[in-house]
């Protein structure tokens, strides 16, 4: 059975949801919250499977929340009427396993849920064509360093893989932290991962 709370502030809304995922017979909703802090709190009570979160809710938004429970062990799926893609930015930082829009037909959402609990990641494809359609800012060279700092390889095993100086490496890793506008590798890996920028 998949344990969900729902997080909604339209009263309406968050019935609807409620009663749309307790007609499926995998499903039960442990907990509806109206905001970001509800939600957060009812996840720590009832450790869900899935939370699905709106993003503007009163006091913590959707978007706060998720921030706030990426590595509690519960899968957050977006559930929201903006195709931001700053918005949808942030959510797939936060480690969101979904990012649906409202509008998306009922029957969809369900199946979004079993999906997310099979492992995948699932976005409307509006705003993964806008996020997608990003260029890799790194030369050939740089891609290069950093798949091979995503495989573990450190300095001195990546400068003589490509047979370059260990100062060398290093100064591409900076021109690369520097063009990806991230703080350590780790990010830099995430980024690219999460950009489809990786073969």
């Amino acid at each position: 059975m998949i344990t969900i709370v729902i997080a909604e502030d339209q009263k309406m809304l968050l019935g609807a949801f409620g009663s749309l995922l307790s007609l499926e017979e995998d499903m039960q909703v442990v907990g509806k919250a109206s905001n970001g802090e509800e939600a957060i709190a009812l996840v720590k009570e009832f450790q869900p499977d899935v939370c699905i979160m709106d993003i503007e809710m009163p006091g913590k938004t959707g978007l706060e929340a998720a921030e706030e429970l990426k590595g509690q062990g519960c899968k957050v799926i977006i559930l929201t009427t903006f195709a931001r893609t700053g918005y949808f930015q942030r959510a797939v930082k936060a480690g969101v396993s979904g990012y649906l829009l409202k509008d998306s037909p009922s029957e969809e959402l369900a199946s979004s849920i079993r999906s997310v609990m099979a492992g995948k990641r699932i976005y409307a494809p509006e705003l993964v064509d806008d996020l997608y359609g990003e260029e890799n800012p790194l030369t050939d060279r740089e891609k290069e360093v950093l798949e091979l700092v995503a495989t573990g390889k450190n300095t001195k095993e990546i400068a003589d893989e490509l047979s370059i100086k260990a100062g060398t490496v290093r100064n591409y890793i900076s021109a690369i932290l520097d063009k990806l506008e991230v703080k350590n590798r780790i990010e830099a890996i995430t980024q690219s991962k999460e950009k489809g920028w990786f073969k």
